[in-house]
Order: C-alpha cells, then structure tokens, then sequence
C-alpha cells in the first residue's frame, strides 16, 4: 500500500490509485484517463480496417504511446508486438483490451500482476463484471463497454 502518514497516523493513498468501486463512467473521470500517456492494446490486430487496428492508430495519431500485445503478430505500427503483457518492459498508463469478454479474467489477473497499470479499458460489447470489480479492489479503474476513440474524439477534441 502506497501512501504515507497524516498526523494521526492514518494513511493518506496517492489520489491516482484510490477509486470508486464501480466501473468509471463520469465524463469528468474519462478525460482523467484520457489525459495519460502509455497504451498498452491488448489483441491489437495489424490488419488496416479492423477495429482493434484503426482505433489504436487513432490513438498514436493522438500522441498515445500505443504498445501492441497479440502473440500472433511481430510487428505492428512498426513496434514489436508483445506476447502477452508480462512481456511489455514499458510502464503502462491503460490496458485497452480487444478481446471477447470471457478473455477478460485472466487479462486482469495480468494486470494485477503488474504496480504501474492504472486502468484497464474494456472496448465496446467487452464487460465482465466480475472481473472488473477484482480490478477495482486491486486499484486499478475500470471502463468498460466502451470505445476509446469514441471518447477521446467526444471528450478532448
């Protein structure tokens, strides 16, 4: 647990890493997330014309640090694609996840696994509500049944 004494001796947490137990929806917690620098994408596809491909480019367009995860693929945007998340050596802001949801457990045990993930962000039709609440007590924020370059094109342009 981060944080550090008041005069009491309670611990006072970092703001970033204290969060409403409950999937983010305010416009206002959005762009907060938005605003953060490193995405790691996981299932990006390197096929022009797919979601999982035209929404991440969209986000590096934007100046996102956009870093691949799918094992099938060596290259994408011109980075090595990572296997899995534990493979990414970066610091990760997001996990922008493109997945089916059934995938999404296993994606935060992941995530869980790591100190610097500070949100995890479920594309459109991915939930899993289960999850995202372990998520949550983990500390991480969660977003889940929406798309990021709808809301980042609604939200900060």
């Amino acid at each position: 647990m981060r944080g550090r004494l008041d005069v009491r001796g309670r611990i006072l947490l970092r703001a970033r890493r204290v969060h409403s137990p409950m999937p983010i929806e305010r416009d206002d917690d959005l762009r907060d997330i938005l605003e953060l620098d490193t995405v790691a994408v996981v299932g990006c596809s390197s096929t022009p014309g797919k979601d999982a491909h035209e929404i991440p480019k969209y986000l590096r367009e934007h100046g996102y640090d956009v870093l691949p995860v799918n094992p099938f693929a060596d290259e994408i945007f011109g980075r090595e694609a990572a296997d899995s998340l534990a493979d990414v050596d970066e610091r990760i802001d997001i996990v922008d996840v493109f997945r089916p949801s059934e995938e999404v457990s296993d994606i935060v045990d992941a995530v869980l696994d790591r100190d610097d993930v500070d949100t995890i962000w479920l594309q459109l039709g991915i939930h899993d509500d289960e999850a995202a609440k372990r998520a949550e007590d983990g500390g991480k924020r969660v977003v889940q049944d929406r798309c990021m370059k709808v809301e980042h094109a609604r939200l900060m342009e």
